[in-house]
Formats: structure tokens, sequence, C-alpha cells
């Protein structure tokens, strides 16, 4: 399987450190000789490859940006070409580091005790542990606020019940990271070990995208937990929605990977596919079209991304950029994806070609981590001081 060359339209590589681009090429060999000789098998069987998971902890993918505990301290632009990467070789295995890193690490790196960090963040990091976010349920998905699971005191414990739905890493995990409302209506996070009495995790079969992804279903019926389990550091919805951000900003450079991956499939597909006269279809005005929207938006992406990630590395990000981030990128890698099926033509629907599997995945990308249409709402918001949500 030849290396992967990227995609550079408009010399993007010259904005980036040496440091930066050793991140991305070490990810880039390991997607090339690691993930995609295997992901077609784990997508058709709706496994997920736990065998990459030493090899990825070995190199630093979970907790890539965070401080201490065995990380490995990279930049959030570092970290987000290793997503970027990651994501070319499947979503699936982007949204497995994401959650490890982005919605169990950074909590309990944030606002965690120390006892709570010492425990599970070398673990976690190591892959030796596997972590799960719980805040989506049944009823609530964009609506976070109106989650039902509650979590009341009881002596020096916590008695939790309640259920999560469309929870990554859910049957795999070693510990659930539970959002749930307290006594006072105050939403807390509560980490739940495997096997905790009360505590149940179930696959969730049937799914048509992110194949090679474990998704699960979480419920608590009376789930009793030492009080010391509650991470101390953060009360009320800023919590999860903090997480959230460090994920959806991950997903921002990910999109471009299945993007790039498409783009470069439709273009080596047109310039070797002949039809009419015995000419390629990259001479036809209406690929060339396609081919020239799918790198002008890719470029974009890219610019986007990048500047994100450096306004992330000096702490002047906010929200609505990253949720711009995410929104635009996201859409980009969709569309992206179409456009290379439609080029591809009936060789566009078989897995010999990575496209058709792109394309279903990135229908759930668009869906998760807030909707594209919640995302636009949260940026209005901020653009005219005016809230759409209610």
């Amino acid at each position: 399987m030849p290396f992967f060359g990227g995609v550079d339209f408009l010399e993007f590589d010259s904005l980036l450190s040496d440091e930066e681009k050793l991140a991305r090429k070490t990810t880039r060999q390991f997607v090339d000789e690691k993930v995609l000789p295997i992901i077609v098998h784990h997508d058709r069987a709706g496994t997920f490859p736990m065998e990459l998971v030493p090899e990825m902890a070995e190199l630093g993918f979970f907790g890539a940006s965070l401080k201490g505990y065995g990380c490995v301290e990279m930049s959030n632009v570092e970290y987000g070409l290793v997503t970027q990467e990651l994501e070319r070789g499947d979503s699936g295995l982007r949204s497995f580091v994401s959650v490890q890193s982005a919605l169990v690490m950074y909590p309990i790196h944030a606002f965690g005790s120390d006892s709570q960090k010492e425990k599970w963040l070398p673990l976690l990091q190591q892959g030796k542990a596997i972590g799960c976010f719980g805040l989506t349920e049944p009823q609530f998905g964009s609506n976070p606020g109106g989650m039902l699971t509650r979590a009341v005191r009881k002596g020096a414990s916590y008695v939790l019940d309640g259920e999560k739905m469309w929870i990554t890493n859910g049957t795999i995990a070693d510990v659930a990271l539970i959002w749930a409302k307290g006594e006072d209506g105050r939403v807390r996070g509560f980490l739940v070990e495997k096997g905790t009495p009360g505590f149940k995790a179930w696959a969730i079969h049937g799914k048509q995208s992110l194949r090679a992804s474990v998704t699960a279903g979480l419920a608590l019926s009376s789930c009793q937990i030492p009080a010391e389990n509650l991470l101390p550091g953060v009360e009320g919805l800023r919590g999860p929605l903090s997480c959230l951000n460090q994920a959806r900003y991950g997903i921002g450079w990910g999109a471009i990977g299945p993007a790039m991956a498409c783009y470069d499939a439709a273009l080596t597909y047109s310039q070797q596919r002949k039809q009419f006269e015995n000419r390629p279809i990259a001479s036809h005005q209406l690929v060339q079209e396609k081919l020239v929207w799918m790198i002008t938006e890719i470029t974009k992406a890219q610019l986007l991304a990048l500047q994100v990630g450096r306004l992330k590395d000096q702490g002047r990000v906010d929200p609505t950029h990253i949720s711009m981030l995410k929104m635009n990128n996201v859409w980009m890698a969709r569309e992206t994806a179409r456009m290379a099926r439609e080029i591809l033509g009936a060789n566009g629907i078989v897995d010999d070609t990575c496209v058709m599997r792109h394309m279903n995945n990135l229908e759930s990308v668009y869906t998760y981590e807030g909707t594209h249409d919640i995302h636009k709402l949260v940026i209005g918001e901020r653009i005219t001081g005016i809230s759409a949500f209610t």
C-alpha cells in the first residue's frame, strides 16, 4: 500500500512547524501501515480494532495535549493533525481517541481530585483502562439541561438512577463518566467503574454508520458509588460542555482526513477511468468542477482548523470558534464524500474504496457532538447577541 502523500494545494505545510509535521507523519504512517489493511474487515464485522489500542497508547495518542501523568504534551495543532490522520483511517478510530482523551481524561485532569487523577490518568494514557462519557439520554440530545439521570447523596455514597444512549466505548469501558443532576438540580460528574452493582451497558446493533466503533446504551438502577467518585472541581453544564468543546475541536480537524481520502480516491479514479472516445473522465468539465470544489473546500477547512488551533494554543479560542470549525469541516467532508461517490459511480458503493465507508461514517459525525443546525444557532447568538434556542 503506497504512503499517503497528503492534499496541499495552497502550501499549507509551509505554515506548520517541524514538530507539527512530525506528529502528522508519525500518525500517517501508523494509519497507512496498521489501520488501512484491517479497517474494512472491522467495518464489515461491526467491530472495533482493539488490537490497535496498545500501539496508539505507545504513540501517545491518548491525552496527547494534556500535561503530566505520562502524556506526551502535544500542542493543540499537533493533536489536531493526529486526529486528522486517524479519521483518514476511520471515524470510529478517531472517535475512540476523542472519547478517551477529550471526554474522559480531560475532565478528570481538569476537574478531578488528586486521587482520581493519580488512579485513572496513567491507566487511560497507557491504554490499560478505557473510558466512556455518559451525557446523552434517550429523551435528550441537543438539550443536555433536560437530563433525567439523578444522583442522590446517601451517607458516604451517591445513588445514581437513569439511562444514557449512544455512548461510544460503553460496553468496553472500565470507567464511565456519568453526568447527573443532584438534589439541588445542578449537573455533576461521577466516575462509575465497570462491575458496579446497578450499572449495565449493552451494545447497539444494526448501525450502518460508525460500524468500526463500539456504541452502547447505559443504565443505572440504584447504582451506589463512593462519594469520592464525584468530580469535585466543577458543577453545572459548564462541566460537560467544556468536555464537548475539547472533542469538537478534534472532530473539526478529524473531518479533514476522510475528505482528503475521498478527494484522493476520486482524483485517481477520474484520471484512470476512461469513457467516451477512450478519454479519462477527468477530462470532462462536470467532473473537474466537482474536484475543484473538493480541493477548494479542503483548503479552506485546513486554514480554519489551523487558525482555531493556533488560538487554542494561545489560550484565546472561543467556544463559537470551535462550533464554526466543527460545523463547517464536517459539512465539507460529508459533501466531499458524496461528490466522490458520484465520480466513482457504481464502484463508489463497494468497500474496495474508502468512499462509501467514510460517507456513512460522516452521517454520524455530522450529528454528534452538536448537530450542524445547533452549531449554527450557537454562532448566530454570538454574532447577533440574541439566542434563538427559546
